[in-house]
């Protein structure tokens, strides 16, 4: 990756950090789940509501650093509007890549912590039913 490249897609992850997409909570949510990496204090709360197997709103809160707070914003952004079905095969590896910037180890836990609230807001419902 050119550092050309680079700045672009930091300036990317920096606009969704200052000016988050979805942010805030669902009434009576079809979907919710909260998680939090208790070694850096990422939180994030995700909600969704789902009609007809599609998801038509989704919102996410929480606080923590850019990475994890933009990746949020990022991921609330890919599901919106999408089938369940989207959400329940998607990767993380689709995370990273939506991200589109290299994540070490030292930050793959805030880069991933929005895909794994959603996944527990799935898999919380998968159990109910």
């Amino acid at each position: 990756m050119t550092d050309e490249l680079k700045d672009i897609y930091v300036d990317y992850i920096l606009e969704h950090y200052k000016h988050p997409r979805n942010f805030g909570e669902i009434s009576n949510p079809d979907f919710t789940a909260t998680d939090g990496n208790p070694y850096c204090g990422d939180v994030i709360r995700i909600d969704m509501k789902v009609e007809e197997g599609i998801i038509k709103d989704i919102k996410f809160k929480g606080s923590g650093c850019a990475i994890s707070q933009a990746a949020a914003s990022i991921l609330t952004e890919l599901m919106k509007g999408k089938p369940l079905d989207y959400a329940k095969e998607f990767t993380k590896d689709d995370m990273l890549d939506a991200l589109g910037i290299p994540v070490g180890p030292a930050r793959i836990k805030c880069a991933l912590l929005a895909y794994t609230v959603l996944k527990a807001a799935l898999k919380k419902d998968s159990e109910n039913q």
